[in-house]
């Protein structure tokens, strides 16, 4: 069977990889560089903590991919597992999140419900008076996508996979029981089509990329980095202040990353001209926000540099995973977790590509259809 790919950051190449392991003739399309769309810009995070079984699951799996990523790929992704530290403001918050942890940990998450004083063990500068419970997991932590990116280019290389860059697909046609595409990549006959598309690939300027609408829109998010007033520390958790959309974590040599989705946010952004870079005004915000959370980020703090990426965002903030089409293999819309899944999103496009049962999480839930049948999911950890 050959696949072609439709895209090159990490979920296509993590589905060429379980591909190409199970013996598919693979072709990768990428319009640009390698990991030069949203895995270029993405924050690095892997997590357990989601408030809905499939998300769980799909981490779940991705997990032993990444603890085992430098041995089995020969490249150090950075993989540091401080763990994720979610706060709740409000009692209605914290009354999910013993709830997600219910679910967690029933799905063999090491989740647990803490009080603001124990949560501060973990982040002694915690404002504990502005809390009232919290949750925390030391399965979780961050990489490196850059060199995530890098290990599987070179794994699917060695594998025989056809790595295109600088070719872009304006659309896909159907020939026979399968796809090809119609001219920039001269792959014949693609018997199914995985699609990495990001943000901004599910329309072409022609119309719905193989006559197939996607429910997915691009949304700017942007990262910081600042020099802490505070001395943050350098094992602190990825800590998310959910009920103001604030995050941080500490970064290298002394540095932190701050980030939210408070205010950054724009529905008309047009994804093939966005501005890229961040916006100081932003960044005041967003770091006044961290230190609302806790006494890191003072107005000492120094705004060095940042940037601006796009999330790739379906309505109920979950992935598309489904056969489309007949040949046509969906993987796209992962509104901001698609780094971290992508081991496990491998092995399920590989499955459905080739009719096969091998990945241990069920996508069913993420199939296309669920936003005509009203059967859509809701992601309350949404960071």
């Amino acid at each position: 069977m050959h696949v072609l790919i439709v895209g090159g950051g990490v979920v296509g190449l993590a589905c060429a990889h379980a591909l190409a392991g199970r013996g598919a003739e693979v072709t990768v399309c990428e319009a640009g560089t390698l990991g030069g769309g949203s895995t270029g810009r993405a924050a690095g995070g892997i997590r357990t903590q989601f408030s809905t079984r499939v998300n769980v699951e799909l981490s779940l799996a991705s997990v032993p991919v990444w603890e085992s990523f430098a041995d089995d790929f020969g490249v150090d992704i950075d993989y540091r597992r401080s763990g994720y530290l979610f706060l709740a403001r409000t009692e209605e918050t914290a009354a999910a999140f013993r709830e997600n942890v219910a679910m967690q940990t029933e799905a063999g998450a090491p989740s647990r419900v803490l009080s603001p004083a124990e949560a501060a063990e973990y982040l002694p500068e915690l404002r504990t008076e502005s809390f009232v419970a919290a949750t925390f997991s030391a399965a979780d932590g961050v990489a490196d996508p850059h060199s995530a990116v890098q290990g599987y280019a070179d794994a699917v290389r060695a594998a025989g996979v056809d790595i295109r860059t600088k070719t872009p697909v304006t659309d896909l046609a159907r020939v026979g029981d399968g796809g090809s595409d119609d001219g920039s990549a001269d792959t014949a006959a693609a018997a199914a089509t995985a699609s990495d598309t990001g943000g901004w690939r599910a329309e072409t300027p022609d119309g719905p990329l193989a006559g197939v609408d996607l429910p997915i829109a691009p949304r700017r998010r942007q990262i910081a980095v600042v020099e802490p007033e505070g001395d943050l520390p350098a094992d602190a958790p990825l800590t998310i202040d959910l009920d103001t959309g604030a995050y941080f974590r500490p970064e290298r040599e002394g540095t932190a990353i701050v980030g939210g989705h408070f205010a950054d946010s724009d529905p008309d952004v047009d994804p093939d001209r966005f501005d890229e870079s961040m916006d100081v005004e932003w960044a005041v915000e967003a770091t006044e926000r961290a230190d609302d959370a806790a006494a890191y980020f003072g107005p000492e703090t120094r705004i060095r540099n940042g940037w601006a990426g796009l999330y790739a965002v379906t309505p109920d903030h979950h992935a598309i995973l489904d056969e489309a089409e007949p040949g046509l293999v969906v993987a796209a819309g992962f509104s901001g977790h698609g780094f971290q899944h992508a081991p496990a999103t491998g092995e399920a496009v590989a499955d459905l590509c080739l009719g096969e049962d091998a990945c241990e999480v069920d996508v069913s839930a993420l199939s296309l259809d669920r936003f005509e049948s009203g059967e859509t999911l809701r992601e309350r950890n949404v960071a």
